[in-house]
């Protein structure tokens, strides 16, 4: 009996603190709309405000022509049974205190998909975020993350447009939050087939969140990360074969966050307190597909969870068959500590140094020369989690060659009100000759006289147009 309430007592003080964890970043801006309903809804012990509530005092979007749709399916969380569907241009509006990095998420749902012909651009500030977008993904629920820079004195507004006159844009849910500071850095290592190298001005660039890998361990849900994120299991993207071989390596003690490392908004407990490990084998290998034309963050997360003895562990990392650091040394970027987390940021371009329009990225962990030969346990590579963020292309985008000012272009609202204002131009521009015209055959109408002697020469010079006559 003294076993299990020692036992429950564990379960509850870890729940505790697995909960007080998911509550410990406060951001300074925290927007969760539930768009399309008229009541609040709770997801994850988070709040999700109605966009069309009578008793908010403010309003988020701005639209003419916009409806909203309910569904029945009650498996689906209360955010995906409601939509906001536009006919034309919309657009959502949210005041921020701060500059810097936010986290924008936007949730879809094709509720009775057979009533939405959907269609439709989003942008986020000066960034397109998605283009041609239909809602049809497979799954019925899907969540695109971004990250989002913003200045001083600037909103977030995301404008959803449908792509053609007789298509629709819609949205279930949005969250823009606003990301704790160290949460991307500003410089990186760039991995190509010429070597590796610094990049600056990472911070400011638009990204989408492609990946994000729990290695070795579980799916990790909104509720038990810092940042409400999702974390997959690795399962369907490592590699094996050519003599590889793993074994997944748990560990229940404490996770040692410190300066100088990751913190926990970086990555969760759940994340580092898991991994892949290598053991005497020709390390492990994972492969993502993405699209081509774009370069990649890539973060990959460590922490010794492995090791009984510091210095001990040490392994190469390749990117694509690039070498990225030769001879990570584990315990010396974990400031000694096991248990400890660390990460490093790469950036690639997946084109490089591959046949023309592929789209794969390659992350390989192997044996370094430096590992101890008589390694009691004989793990000598390990990966803790991933992270793939696309970065925005030169026009600013995340999808496609194209700038914003072109989606908005391209719009069949403002194209028709393009042609309008063309036409009114046309024949204000006909008008103006017409009244030339007129005036010019009125004049001719009227015959020339014999002046009077008696009236003076007038000087065209002068402003005076009627001279006095001789006495």
């Amino acid at each position: 009996m003294a076993r299990i309430a020692f036992l429950l007592s564990v379960f509850i003080l870890s729940s505790s603190f697995s909960f007080s964890v998911s509550l410990s970043f406060s951001p300074a801006d925290d927007y969760l709309l539930n768009c399309g309903s008229d009541v609040d809804s709770t997801v994850d012990n988070r709040r999700f405000i109605a966009d069309a509530s009578s008793a908010s005092n403010v309003k988020f979007f701005s639209s003419e022509g916009s409806v909203t749709l309910q569904g029945e399916d009650i498996s689906v969380p209360q955010i995906y049974r409601t939509a906001r569907v536009f006919t034309r241009e919309a657009k959502y509006e949210f005041n921020v205190h701060e500059k810097g990095t936010y986290m924008v998420r936007l949730h879809f749902n094709r509720i009775n998909s057979s009533k939405i012909d959907a269609g439709f651009h989003v942008t986020v500030n000066r960034h397109v975020v998605l283009r041609n977008f239909s809602g049809d993904l497979g799954s019925r629920v899907r969540v695109r993350e971004f990250l989002i820079w913003v200045d001083v004195r600037e909103v977030v507004v995301i404008r959803f447009l449908p792509s053609e006159d007789s298509k629709l844009a819609f949205v279930n849910a949005i969250e823009v939050i606003s990301a704790p500071n160290d949460l991307i850095a500003d410089v990186a290592t760039s991995v190509s087939r010429d070597g590796t190298g610094k990049l600056n001005g990472l911070a400011k660039q638009a990204m989408e969140v492609m990946y994000r890998i729990n290695v070795g361990g579980r799916k990790v849900t909104p509720f038990n990360d810092t940042l409400w994120r999702t974390w997959l299991p690795d399962d369907d993207f490592v590699k094996t074969g050519h003599g590889s071989s793993s074994d997944k390596a748990y560990f229940t003690g404490r996770i040692k966050y410190r300066p100088g490392g990751a913190s926990r908004e970086v990555g969760p407990d759940n994340v580092y307190n898991t991994a892949r490990v290598a053991k005497r084998s020709n390390g492990l290998s994972w492969e993502f597909s993405v699209s081509s034309g774009y370069k990649y963050l890539i973060r990959m997360h460590f922490c010794d969870i492995a090791s009984r003895s510091l210095g001990l562990l040490y392994f190469n990392i390749y990117i694509n068959g690039n070498l990225a650091y030769e001879d990570f040394d584990i315990s010396y970027y974990s400031g000694y500590l096991l248990a400890s987390p660390y990460y490093i940021d790469f950036v690639v371009d997946p084109s490089d140094n591959l046949p023309s329009g592929s789209s794969v990225i390659t992350l390989s962990v192997l044996p370094s020369n430096k590992t101890s030969a008589d390694y009691e346990h004989g793990v000598d590579a390990m990966l803790n989690g991933v992270e793939i963020m696309k970065l925005n292309n030169s026009m600013g985008s995340l999808d496609g060659f194209v700038s914003t000012d072109m989606v908005l272009r391209s719009c069949p609202n403002r194209r028709n009100l393009s042609i309008f204002i063309a036409m009114m131009a046309f024949m204000c521009i006909l008008m103006s000759f017409y009244i030339v015209a007129q005036r010019k055959k009125l004049s001719d109408d009227f015959g020339w006289t014999k002046l009077s002697m008696d009236v003076h020469q007038v000087d065209p010079r002068s402003g005076n147009q009627f001279a006095a006559i001789k006495p």
